[in-house]
């Protein structure tokens, strides 16, 4: 037996509760048995907890779409018992069993090994939203390279900048000599902003409403985390050859854009999906987060908390009520 939040949907409605399970209900489909040292709460985790949005796809469910930890039991050829390993996305914490427990049992072909810059408490502090904004973060690198734009030759905007995305995303970007403009809606973190390395700090409603389709230059990236009418601006305000990358939808999944800044002033729109990335452009995104993301910076916008307390996290995460990252320490 061992302990894990089970999300289950009696006549009675949906729940999510800190619950005993037996290992024997551990999925079958896993080839690899691993105790779990951490998890974390994203955004879709708190979804996942809530019920707010339907992205549990099957019942009963343990959630959590990342996790670290070491291989108990495994009949993959990569992995054996001892390994440390990570796991982010591929529908864990939404089709198949997660992170927010003491165990877990997963396809081996999901799993990275824990990369040696990292002990799995500061794998977690990364965890999903971290990993999301390294891939941001290349994907603007790799355009910059192509259109020939040097670090510090203009500003970056990162939207939801508060939040677990954007806050690494802070971090990587000073480290890498750019500037960095972070929009938010929470003014009185604008301390905690700049000490990850933003330049200025400005309130998301400058962003957060109908806009013209084509805007004054100033961007030459964006990472967001927020859709809708944020990301529409951001698009309409970015540089000539300048490129945005769009990895959330705090705001809404809506997009109420023009195509103006796509066609007038070459604008690129990067998609940036975490949780199918190849297994390549996984290793290079943990690759960059070992070279470029400060453990100082890390441990600033990290916060952890028990298993027990992951349920009320989640409607905070949701709720904007918590900046950066949470770790959640599964076996306290």
């Amino acid at each position: 037996m061992f302990n894990g939040l089970l999300i289950t949907k009696p006549e009675s409605g949906y729940r999510c509760d800190l619950a005993r399970i037996d290992e024997a209900q551990l999925p079958t489909t896993g080839d690899v048995s691993v105790a779990v040292a951490y998890s974390t709460i994203n955004y879709k985790d708190g979804l996942a907890i809530t019920g707010k949005s339907p992205v549990v796809r099957s019942f009963p469910l343990v959630p959590g779409i990342d996790f670290a930890g070491t291989v108990t039991a495994s009949d993959h050829p990569a992995y054996k018992a001892g390994d440390a390993v990570v796991l982010n996305g591929w529908g864990v914490g939404e089709a198949h069993w997660g992170g927010l427990a003491q165990m877990a049992r997963v396809k081996g072909d999901w799993l990275l090994p824990l990369p040696s810059a990292f002990t799995p408490r500061q794998a977690m502090a990364i965890g999903t939203a971290g990993y999301t904004a390294m891939l941001c973060v290349q994907a603007l690198q790799r355009h910059w390279a192509e259109q020939g734009v040097a670090a510090g030759s203009g500003e970056v905007l990162v939207t939801g900048a508060g939040g677990g995305v954007g806050s690494v995303a802070i971090a990587l970007l000073a480290a890498l000599g750019h500037t960095v403009v972070a929009s938010t809606g929470r003014p009185q973190e604008a301390d905690y902003l700049k000490g990850l390395g933003a330049a200025a700090v400005i309130d998301r409603a400058e962003l957060s409403g109908p806009g013209k389709p084509l805007q004054k230059e100033r961007w030459i990236g964006v990472v967001d985390a927020v859709g809708s009418h944020t990301l529409a601006n951001a698009c309409a305000s970015t540089r000539y050859g300048g490129a945005v990358a769009a990895c959330g939808l705090a705001q809404g999944m809506d997009l109420p854009a023009s195509v103006a800044p796509f066609i007038l002033r070459g604008v690129a729109l990067y998609g940036i999906d975490s949780v199918m990335a190849p297994k390549a452009r996984r290793e290079a995104a943990w690759a960059g987060l070992a070279q470029h993301l400060d453990r100082a910076r890390l441990d600033a916008i990290t916060q952890e908390i028990a298993l027990g307390e992951a349920i009320e996290a989640g409607a905070k995460v949701l709720a904007g009520q918590v900046r950066g990252r949470l770790v959640v320490d599964v076996n306290r």
